[in-house]
């Protein structure tokens, strides 16, 4: 007996997308989805619009054509309350961290809390300091960005994009400027947080270690033929994609 029950569209999907700055084109005809708890990897070579593409993805951009969508909300042809409730259930690391120098940590994970939900004061504190604890920084609420290391700015800007429990999570090259240790335990961290919260990642990153280590689906960004030419998990592109490029990315750590 075949189930004839409608199925869900995916959580996210891209169709026929065109990036553009004015009248260079970036990128043209990008059709994905992303699967609910995919740790999803936006890769390809420098100046090809990953980072580009993110924006778009997270509503930063508006694209010169095609279509994001949230489930079945077109994101840029709903109204405006519609995109105000998608941009409350994403969750944003960028790459450099991006928290307030003048603020603890608490305080910047409290940001958004205070901004978008009606939790008091004490309960806000209360949040803040739980999300630092799932990533490992339990105890340091009242440190500033300052007192730290670089890994732990990465978890504290990762704790502040987990503030309002969202069901997707954005990262831009979340392991630039980082050892190869903190490196690897921010994949672990990723990973946790995949299986734990039933998130659904995308990344941005050119990190070979990180790709094959967490990611299971993505996209891949040619800059010469400003279009997508790979798509799937990458340890399957890297070892059956026909495309040379493709293969000589994901094995540019065996050359």
């Amino acid at each position: 007996m075949t189930d004839s029950s409608p199925k869900s569209p995916p959580p996210l999907r891209v169709e026929e997308l065109e990036m553009r700055y004015g009248s260079f084109l970036i990128q043209s005809d990008l059709t994905f989805h992303i699967n609910r708890q995919d740790i999803f990897i936006i890769m390809g070579g420098s100046g090809c619009g990953k980072s580009t593409l993110l924006k778009h993805l997270i509503g930063l951009v508006r694209p010169a054509k095609g279509s994001v969508y949230y489930g079945e909300t077109d994101y840029w042809g709903g109204e405006e309350a519609s995109r105000q409730a998608i941009m409350q259930n994403i969750g944003i690391l960028y790459q450099q961290g991006a928290l307030w120098s003048s603020l603890t940590l608490a305080e910047n994970v409290a940001v958004p809390l205070k901004e978008y939900s009606d939790l008091g004061a004490a309960e806000i504190r209360e949040q803040a300091s739980y999300k630092l604890s799932l990533v490992g920084l339990a105890g340091f609420d009242d440190f500033y960005p300052s007192e730290i290391s670089g890994g732990m700015r990465k978890r504290a800007a990762l704790a502040r994009a987990l503030a309002l429990d969202p069901e997707f999570l954005f990262f831009d090259e979340p392991s630039a400027g980082l050892d190869p240790v903190s490196a690897k335990l921010l994949d672990d961290l990723i990973l946790e947080l995949r299986d734990t919260l039933g998130a659904t990642i995308a990344i941005v990153t050119h990190e070979l270690a990180s790709i094959f280590a967490i990611g299971n689906n993505s996209v891949f960004l040619d800059a010469e033929t400003k279009t997508m030419i790979a798509q799937g998990d990458p340890k399957h592109l890297r070892d059956h994609c026909p495309d040379p490029k493709v293969r000589t990315f994901l094995h540019r750590g065996e050359l």
